[in-house]
């Protein structure tokens, strides 16, 4: 097993800088328990996530503790939906705190993306939800694990405190394999890294990883200035940043000349998610009826007889009068049953009551 470095950085965009507002982002790379987690968050902007910082923060904390202490049991569940509440409930802890301490009204104001990235010996659990970009560089490419998750256009996305937000969340259990770095970083790097359009990660990336071939404390300096030059620096609107690593040691990684920054871009979709679902809708009714009717023992129609029904009011009439009968009939029986069962009852009673008279006189 190759020995990994862990490191992470955060800076503040020239947008939240000039405004005076505080950094929103927030990064952690932590080695504990034989298990190395790197978490990136990005606080919400706008008026009504007023404490977003302090929600990016608690992610990163959290996934830290919840990851280190409890890697083995959340990489064994084979139950992902299981596994994913848990996480999001561990967030919603971390949150409840935050919300009795600022007496916030609502957890909205806390809202954030997440990015983590967890490794112990060869197991690899990686977690996403909202925009930004988790990659990994081999030993032939840079390639993308998690790509951007936007909702309606580019500036919307999804967050941690969302409804049903464990739906959202993307959670990919592998291996290390042929890995030389695993790459984390909010929309504040990857706008400038990434190629949605073509799914590219641009080669700056390799070289970023490659600095921790260095100390930490090197490498998180040389990422500090490539991101403060050539990403905050470029604009006077940038964001905030975060970007962080896990590199494996005595692995090869792809040379940054090797690796091809453009691509042809995939093709426009025409058709939705949505679009797919109402051309399925009709079908998945039918199918949910055949097993119902299946399931409760009546007997499952044909489509033609189905059809033959629906066409013709004589028969449905009949269909139903039959339906109607056999519920009565049903009725009956149940209620004969009852019936017998209370005359039974009552009798045990009656007995008992009898049986006290005469002990007592």
């Amino acid at each position: 097993m190759n020995s990994l470095k862990v490191a992470a950085v955060t800076l503040i965009g020239n947008k939240h800088r000039q405004r005076g507002v505080p950094c929103e982002d927030h990064s952690i790379a932590i080695t504990k328990n034989g298990v190395s987690v790197v978490c990136v968050a990005d606080g919400a902007g706008g008026k009504n996530y007023t404490h977003a910082r302090f929600g990016s923060e608690s992610i990163c904390n959290t996934i830290a503790e919840l990851l280190t202490e409890h890697f083995d049991a959340l990489y064994n569940e084979n139950r992902e939906a299981a596994v994913r509440s848990l996480i999001i409930a561990a967030l919603h802890v971390g949150f409840a705190d935050l919300i009795e301490e600022h007496k916030l009204d609502s957890i909205e104001r806390l809202s954030s993306t997440m990015l983590f990235c967890a490794i112990k010996d060869r197991r690899m659990l990686v977690g996403h939800i909202g925009d930004g970009l988790i990659c990994k560089v081999t030993s032939s490419a840079v390639l993308p694990i998690t790509m951007p998750q936007n909702g309606m256009d580019s500036s919307h996305t999804y967050f941690v405190t969302a409804n049903h937000a464990a739906d959202y969340l993307r959670l990919i259990k592998t291996t290390t394999d042929d890995c030389h770095a695993v790459c984390l970083m909010t929309d504040g790097v990857q706008d400038f890294v990434y190629n949605e359009n073509s799914g590219v990660v641009r080669p700056v990336v390799v070289k970023m990883a490659e600095t921790l071939a260095n100390s930490r404390e090197e490498a998180e300096q040389s990422l500090s200035d490539t991101i403060s030059q050539f990403i905050v620096g470029s604009s006077n609107n940038s964001d905030d940043a975060s970007f962080g690593v896990i590199y494996f040691e005595d692995t090869k990684g792809v040379k940054p000349d090797s690796v091809s920054g453009d691509e042809d871009e995939f093709p426009r979709a025409t058709e939705t998610f949505k679009d797919v679902q109402e051309s399925m809708l009709n079908s998945v009714k039918k199918a949910r009826q055949i097993i119902v009717d299946s399931s409760s023992n009546q007997p499952v129609k044909t489509q033609a007889n189905r059809d033959a029904i629906a066409n013709s009011p004589t028969e449905s009439v009949q269909a139903t009068e039959t339906d109607n009968k056999t519920d009565m009939s049903n009725y009956r029986y149940v209620n004969k049953y009852v019936m017998i069962v209370l005359y039974i009852i009552i009798v045990i009673l009656l007995v008992g009551l009898i049986g006290l008279w005469i002990s007592t006189h």
